[in-house]
């Protein structure tokens, strides 16, 4: 399993620890995932992602997962969240 947000696409950064004595180690910075189930309106059920803290919160600002997709650039999208993007707008275009 990566440790890659599978909506925003953040992985781990690379920076440095300094120590008191002001040495210099390389550290990795890794994403604060977490395992949710996000509801979609427009399937009616729960799809189970792999999100950042960050990611979460832009879902609840935008107003759910639907809005969140639709509005989300393909490029940043993992596989499993490009699939159900797409199951979501094939639902939306038939029910509009």
């Amino acid at each position: 399993m990566s440790r890659r947000c599978e909506l925003t696409g953040t992985g781990p950064m690379v920076g440095w620890n300094s120590s008191h004595a002001n040495n210099k180690t390389k550290r990795r910075y890794l994403p604060n995932l977490h395992d949710v189930t996000l509801q979609s309106e427009a399937l009616g059920r729960g799809i189970k992602l792999r999100i950042t803290t960050h990611a979460l919160r832009s879902v609840d600002h935008r107003g759910g997962l639907d809005v969140f997709l639709a509005k989300a650039k393909d490029e940043k999208l993992s596989p499993t969240a490009l699939k159900i993007k797409k199951e979501i707008a094939k639902v939306q275009a038939a029910s509009a």
